[in-house]
């Protein structure tokens, strides 16, 4: 129990100081959402998320990276320790839109779908602030893919 709890307050650390983080989620929200988070470990070129296939978890990235890739050589977006991956079919309830590759090793933890929408029944204030978190933070990946994509075209 003890290495969960010391792995639990290395994640929470993590989410709670990265830069693209859910930033609307409090100190609680977090332990209620790890507490619910399954640990796993990824290799270098390990697929987390497979596109146009149900996954049914979102992944909370605590050291590593990952690329969210279109198709191999069409990278949508990197994604770091801090940072969420399998929000969108979370969204819209279906498949993947793209591929999530490990670009190096990961260490990463997953929350079923089915476990949040429970959290989210008894925590609605908890629900709010999470969707508004992945709200805000896929407007800064659109915006930022699309600065990128003026600046090449430039």
């Amino acid at each position: 129990m003890q290495k969960k709890d010391a792995a639990s307050e290395a994640l929470l650390l993590v989410l709670q100081t990265a830069k693209n983080r859910l930033e609307f989620l409090t100190q609680n929200d977090w332990m209620l959402i790890v507490d619910r988070a399954k640990r796993f470990y990824f290799k270098k070129d390990d697929v987390l998320i497979h596109q146009n296939r149900s996954n049914k978890v979102i992944y909370l990235l605590c050291s590593g990276k990952v690329q969210v890739q279109a198709t191999p050589k069409a990278v949508i977006a990197t994604l770091g320790a801090g940072e969420i991956c399998g929000e969108m079919a979370f969204l819209e309830a279906g498949v993947a839109s793209a591929s999530v590759v490990a670009v190096e090793d990961v260490e990463a933890y997953s929350i079923e779908w089915s476990a949040l929408k429970d959290l989210f029944e008894l925590f609605p204030h908890l629900g709010s602030r999470f969707y508004r978190s992945l709200a805000v933070g896929l407007s800064r990946r659109l915006r930022d893919l699309l600065l990128s994509r003026q600046a090449a075209t430039q």
